[in-house]
């Protein structure tokens, strides 16, 4: 079941109807059914992993907090560590070892049958695992105490808004509300005004600019030898937008669900791609996977307090990880290698040159544009099948330089100004915030006549010029994926 399904547009409103008029000391009850009813509309048998993960952690939570001795801390975190990235590793990394066992030993001449291990990849693994082992660290370092009520702990582990592409939630943040849910004064009229409206605009962002924008990314990625170095170009710039509109769209579904229902989710984007360099991209883009790493393994490896050349080789593993979670293929890892290359340089030039923050807005905006360009250039990677497709599209950019007509990369005129205007629209919302504006805020202060006539546009605009497939075949998330 995905947002943009008719399943979910049936499915919510039961939830939130139900959840609004039970008894408030059941409503995390009803939540959990719900969460693994919307989990197990994939795959059934696959709940058993994530039940898994969850009795783990919930057991090592346990176990920590009554253990007296350090060494006995450390061996439940360590087993709570192996055995959740072992499922990890087994379900989205077995066929990628299998493959590169076999490619290494036929390269040295020993003869082996290619195998292959008949596992699907189950949807959100890698964020409820990552989710599931933050709890873990969390009650080791005593930022959260361990949750007794296993059900509650299975509900954060679970909760169907965020499950299967985040954002990576804390304990200290969606646990913590969780154990005040019948806490939560449900009838609040503008809390759950702001968060459809949050909704909608995930849905403006999904349906009408990513979903739009595949379509060419498609066409062209997959046709490369047929195009020149204009539409390459172009298709991966547009990437860029499909990116952020998908998981962005995502997120801010998932953020305004929760809204509804009483739960305030972390911001998992911030206008990235206004950022002004590849750093403070990372500040903005995926915000709880970055932090993520950042403490339970950046800092655990010494951070930048170990010297320079430690803190560039902390940068070099994270960025390599982090390729690898997103996906068992050398295209991610060279995607997550190639920001941190361009993190170093940036750190010694920097350091050379004793560059400072631009403080004019000419300079800002050629930081601006100069830190896109390298952010889509590496895109090409992530957008790839593989690590070779990426470096066939790159030289057949630099082969053909013919420009042909818009109307042969999969949209008729009318979509492309749709497209064209609707960019705009994300951009300049993408603006009004960077300047600390908040669009919500100025909405809520409109008079009412304004208010509607905004909330009916948006709606609308999401109605006629959704792109919804062949019979509403709803496109799933490129992060579902991961």
């Amino acid at each position: 079941m995905v947002f943009n399904s008719i399943d979910f547009l049936v499915f919510f409103p039961i939830v939130c109807l139900v959840y609004f008029i039970i008894p408030k000391k059941i409503r995390y009850i009803w939540l959990l059914i719900a969460s693994y009813y919307f989990y197990m509309s994939w795959n059934p048998k696959y709940a058993v992993l994530i039940a898994l993960s969850t009795a783990i952690t919930y057991l090592s939570g346990i176990l920590i907090s009554k253990s007296d001795k350090t060494w006995k801390k450390n061996l439940c975190v360590a087993g709570s560590f192996i055995i959740n990235l072992g499922i990890l590793a087994v379900f989205k990394y077995g066929n990628f070892f299998l493959y590169n066992v076999y490619t290494a030993a036929n390269a040295i001449g020993i003869h082996m049958r290619e195998t292959r291990l008949d596992l699907l990849l189950p949807v959100g693994i890698s964020f409820y695992t990552f989710q599931a082992l933050s709890y873990t660290m969390d009650v080791y370092r005593d930022r959260i105490k361990p949750e007794k009520n296993f059900l509650t702990y299975a509900l954060f582990v679970s909760f169907f808004p965020q499950l299967v592409a985040g954002p990576i939630e804390r304990s200290e943040n969606l646990l913590t509300q969780i154990q005040k849910v019948d806490k939560i004064e449900l009838y609040d009229y503008k809390r759950i005004k702001d968060g459809f409206m949050v909704m909608l605009w995930g849905f403006f962002q999904k349906l009408v600019i990513a979903d739009r924008v595949s379509i060419v990314v498609k066409e062209v990625y997959k046709n490369y030898q047929n195009y020149g170095a204009v539409e390459l170009i172009l298709a991966s710039v547009l990437f860029a937008f499909q990116i952020y509109c998908d998981f962005g769209g995502y997120s801010n579904i998932a953020r305004g669900a929760a809204k509804v229902m009483g739960f305030k989710l972390m911001h998992n984007f911030k206008q990235p791609y206004l950022a002004t360099s590849i750093k403070d991209f990372w500040r903005r883009w995926h915000i709880s996977l970055t932090t993520w790493f950042t403490d339970y393994l950046y800092i655990p490896l010494g951070g930048n307090r170990k010297g320079t050349f430690r803190k560039y080789l902390n940068i070099l593993i994270v960025f390599a990880v982090s390729g690898l979670w997103h996906g068992a293929s050398y295209n991610f890892v060279v995607w997550g290698l190639v920001h941190a290359l361009f993190q170093i340089v940036g750190d010694i030039k920097n350091r050379t040159f004793n560059i400072k923050a631009p403080t004019t807005m000419s300079g800002k905006i050629f930081k601006v544009i100069g830190t896109f360009i390298l952010t889509d250039f590496a895109w090409v990677f992530f957008a790839s099948d593989r690590f070779m497709h990426a470096m066939h599209i790159f030289g057949q950019m630099t082969k053909s330089f013919k420009a042909g007509s818009l109307l042969d990369l999969g949209l008729d005129m009318a979509n492309w100004w749709i497209l064209i205007i609707a960019i705009i629209v994300l951009i300049t919302v993408d603006i009004i915030h960077e300047k600390k504006i908040s669009l919500i805020r100025l909405f809520n202060n409109s008079n009412i006549v304004l208010r509607y006539v905004m909330a009916l546009a948006l709606f609308w605009a999401v109605i006629l010029f959704g792109v919804y497939g062949y019979g509403y075949d709803a496109s799933t998330f490129i992060y579902f994926q991961f």
